[in-house]
């Protein structure tokens, strides 16, 4: 006995039709001291000066500035310093 089979057809959502979800302005803010890690970047200081000042590793320093960079979304310093200064971060004296 052969029993005949329906086929349901399963219709999956149009990628076209879907939206992503809305985005905050930023993510999160960033901590007291990747605020002082940026105000350090920004008077000229290099990862291993600012490791030394703050009594810290470079490595520690490195991780920082990367969280910074995310949180802001921006992939280089001078991205980083430029939306610091914009969002008010960093004070130009």
């Amino acid at each position: 006995m052969a029993t005949a089979r329906t086929a349901k057809s399963k219709t999956k959502p149009s990628l076209a039709n879907l939206t992503p979800p809305p985005r905050k302005k930023r993510p999160e803010s960033l901590t007291s001291r990747e605020k002082e890690i940026l105000e350090l970047i920004w008077a000229g200081f290099k990862n291993k000066e600012i490791g030394q000042r703050l009594k810290i590793s470079v490595k520690t320093v490195e991780a920082h500035r990367a969280n910074m960079m995310k949180k802001m979304r921006v992939s280089n310093t001078a991205q980083l310093l430029k939306t610091a200064i914009q969002d008010g971060t960093i004070k130009i004296r």
